[in-house]
């Protein structure tokens, strides 16, 4: 009886840690994917503002 009461106890700590671990796992996955997409935005509007003062500072360049 004592073994199958430590094997359930056992069992049930196992499934609340494999929780925890999985929770953790996502919850920062999800904070590299918000981190990269606030990167990537910041990416893309200083290559837009270098392409615009490129093109005001170089406008025989544009054709304008």
């Amino acid at each position: 009886m004592l073994v199958f009461v430590t094997t359930v106890i056992l069992y049930v700590f196992g499934f609340v840690f494999l929780y925890g671990v999985i929770r953790l796992g996502v919850r920062h996955g999800i904070e590299d994917v918000e981190t990269h997409r606030v990167n990537q935005l910041r990416a893309e509007e200083l290559a837009v503002h270098q392409d615009r003062t490129f093109a005001r500072e170089n406008a025989f360049l544009t054709g304008s």
